[in-house]
């Protein structure tokens, strides 16, 4: 496991409240919420080598990718794969 770095963070106590809430609906704990929320940050702006899948602690709510709105597929990815014999612009019902 990769090594952990603590810090202190001190943050606005509306902001704290909602992503506690948050991990709790996502069933994390705080600091993993706190991080997962970064990371996607970073993934989106482009900022995080790698690629970070299955990085412990990010919960139930992540695996396989993590939802869009409303529990929707993340962007780029699809809820069902396409038929291995569909042929790109066959009407199929």
């Amino acid at each position: 496991m990769a090594e952990r770095r603590p810090f202190l963070l001190r943050m606005d106590p509306e902001v704290y409240a909602a992503l506690q809430r948050w991990a709790a609906d996502d069933l994390r704990s705080l600091n993993a919420q706190i991080e997962f929320v970064l990371r996607h940050a970073l993934r989106e702006a482009g900022r995080l080598r790698g690629d970070d899948q299955g990085v412990p602690g990010e919960g139930p709510a992540d695996a396989g990718g993590a939802p869009g709105p409303a529990g929707a597929p993340a962007s780029g990815t699809s809820a069902v794969p396409p038929a291995p014999d569909a042929v790109e612009g066959e009407g199929g019902s």
